[in-house]
């Protein structure tokens, strides 16, 4: 589960879909993937780390479905002769920081990846799979140059999973994220550059 940053991208990266691994298919959302989705973002052990924890299917359905957060959404499938919906991922592209000389080297260099999985299924190294092939995806088809993600320190699961990935925590910032109990918490980035193994 990772903090997702603002600001929505216009259209979905040209990575070639679906995604296969050893386990898992890792494929675009859709609007008919919300009720499954919604079966484990709606529990509290999820809710309480993700950016948004609407009240009802209602809400997060049309939130889900919305163009702007389809075109961020992948789905993690156990593939099979009735796939099952075990998690998701968000996947974001950005311009790196760069001097006006070259900032167009800089569009596209940097992408956030986020991610939730079902508690059902965690303890398996699913999460660490599917991110793992996202993660490369970023930088063999987009051609990423770093990729982040970023999440709250207390959710230790979260940072672990960014640790076993080989990326390095880059930042620790105190009391720097309000979450929706009122309190202010510690969160962390973690970063990994192209140039870094594997």
């Amino acid at each position: 589960m990772s903090i997702a940053a603002s600001g929505p991208t216009d259209e979905r990266p040209d990575i070639s879909w679906p995604l296969r691994t050893e386990r898992l298919l890792i494929r675009p959302a859709t609007p008919a993937d919300a009720a499954a989705v919604w079966e484990y973002r709606s529990l509290p052990k999820v809710y309480e780390w993700i950016t948004a924890a609407p009240s009802s299917f209602v809400e997060f359905e049309y939130h889900f479905s919305a163009p702007e957060r389809l075109a961020l959404t992948l789905i993690v499938e156990l593939p099979g002769d009735e796939p099952q919906v075990i998690g998701d991922l968000m996947l974001r592209r950005g311009d790196a920081y760069a001097q006006a000389e070259v900032r167009d080297r800089a569009r596209d260099a940097e992408v956030e990846l986020g991610w939730v999985l079902n508690p059902a299924y965690t303890r398996r190294g699913y999460a660490t799979e599917a991110i793992r092939a996202l993660m490369n995806a970023a930088f063999d088809q987009l051609g990423a140059h770093r990729v982040i993600a970023a999440c709250f320190a207390a959710n230790e699961p979260s940072w672990r999973v960014m640790e076993r990935l080989g990326m390095r925590r880059e930042e620790y910032s105190r009391a720097s994220s309000l979450h929706r109990s009122g309190e202010w918490m510690d969160s962390m980035t973690y970063a990994i550059l192209s140039s870094d193994p594997r």
